[in-house]
């Protein structure tokens, strides 16, 4: 059976359209007969609003006739222009100009300097690199180590500026998540012990040094 949109919408169609029985409505659409009577009883999908089959293009006239006369005919829905509109395509592998190949070490390495952060999947994701590639320039042990140089992809033209900052922010965001739950505190500034500053005498409010001298 060809999957079809909005199955419950469908189903409160063909309840209030059809005479077709409850078990082949809801095998049509994919739901138990249970919630077809549900919806004939009005105590399901009240706020919902009948989608005509036939005019999207998953059921032709003929076929719902058909059902029509024998309860036990299953309706064979059609595959629709829509549905297949509304599919999630698949995002094609990143593709990376033979001219621009390589750049991608320079990228790399780039990466590898300045933010640590970000994880060699997301790395090879973006740059259309693979981990190997990644491993030989942070171990420097690439065939063209010696001429490697970190450069900024977005000058290299190989990602825009804001999908370069959004993969940072992402990969910072997660990396603050990890270590909290390990328990490491993020290196930034801090206090420095009142041993090193001086002290504060309460009374007087003056701040004395190492050598208690105001």
């Amino acid at each position: 059976m060809t999957d079809i949109l909005y199955p419950k919408a469908t189903a409160v169609w063909l309840v209030e359209h059809t005479s077709l029985t409850f078990e082949q409505i809801a095998e049509f659409c994919g739901l138990h007969p249970l919630e077809v009577n549900g919806i004939a009883d009005g105590e399901v999908a009240r706020d919902i609003r009948g989608a005509d089959p036939i005019a999207n293009g998953q059921l032709t006239r003929e076929e719902l006739d058909r059902a029509g006369a024998d309860p036990k005919y299953r309706l064979k829905a059609q595959a629709s222009r829509h549905a297949e509109l509304l599919k999630p395509m698949k995002k094609a592998p990143k593709y990376t100009p033979v001219s621009r190949r390589q750049d991608r070490p320079d990228a790399i390495a780039w990466f590898v300097r300045n933010h640590p952060e970000v994880t060699d999947a997301q790395l090879s994701k973006l740059l259309g690199t693979t981990k190997s590639t990644i491993d030989q320039v942070r171990n420097r042990s690439h065939w063209n180590s010696s001429n490697i140089k970190p450069v900024d992809p977005v000058s290299l033209g190989l990602v825009g500026q804001l999908e370069l900052d959004a993969l940072i922010f992402k990969a910072a965001e997660k990396k603050a998540k990890d270590d909290a739950k390990k328990g490491v505190i993020s290196e930034g500034p801090t206090l420095r012990p009142a041993h090193e500053t001086g002290t504060v005498d309460r009374d007087d409010n003056a701040v004395l040094g190492e050598d208690g001298e105001e």
